[in-house]
């Protein structure tokens, strides 16, 4: 998505330059040829030409203001799904797992170390069962 942004934006930039060349082309035209009464003529053409600009950066702002909207709603999906993962992991782990995982954040430990199970979903999550459970289990 931000890239169909960054795009739009290069597309508007391209035209605002092509509008200044035309604006200076015609502007130094017309001061070639103009006497000291065209200096209103002149202040339109900047006028214009400072329109035509403003348009263009607002149109660029505007594409790049939907671009960041659209991160920031799936940035929000994904915490969402994140915190309901969290709560169902917090639901399945046993108060040992808690009290452990509590006592890593006191202290500022990884919560990853070489010590700790894999996470949920790995090939190895009968490893926070009791030693004893799973000398029995075989598949």
């Amino acid at each position: 998505m931000r890239e169909k942004g960054l795009a739009g934006a290069g597309r508007a930039q391209g035209q605002d330059a092509m509008a200044m060349k035309l604006f200076f082309w015609e502007l130094e035209k017309h001061l070639k040829s103009a006497s000291g009464a065209s200096v209103v003529a002149i202040d339109n053409k900047i006028e214009q030409a400072m329109d035509l600009v403003k348009s263009h950066l607002m149109y660029a702002v505007r594409e790049e203001v939907e671009v960041l909207k659209e991160q920031i709603k799936e940035l929000i999906e994904r915490n969402t799904q994140l915190e309901q993962e969290n709560n169902l992991l917090k639901t399945l782990a046993s108060p040992e797992q808690m009290a452990q995982f509590q006592a890593q954040v006191q202290t500022g430990a990884s919560p990853t170390g070489a010590a700790q199970p894999p996470p949920p979903g790995s090939a190895g999550t009968t490893q926070a069962l009791p030693s004893t459970q799973n000398s029995g289990a075989s598949a």
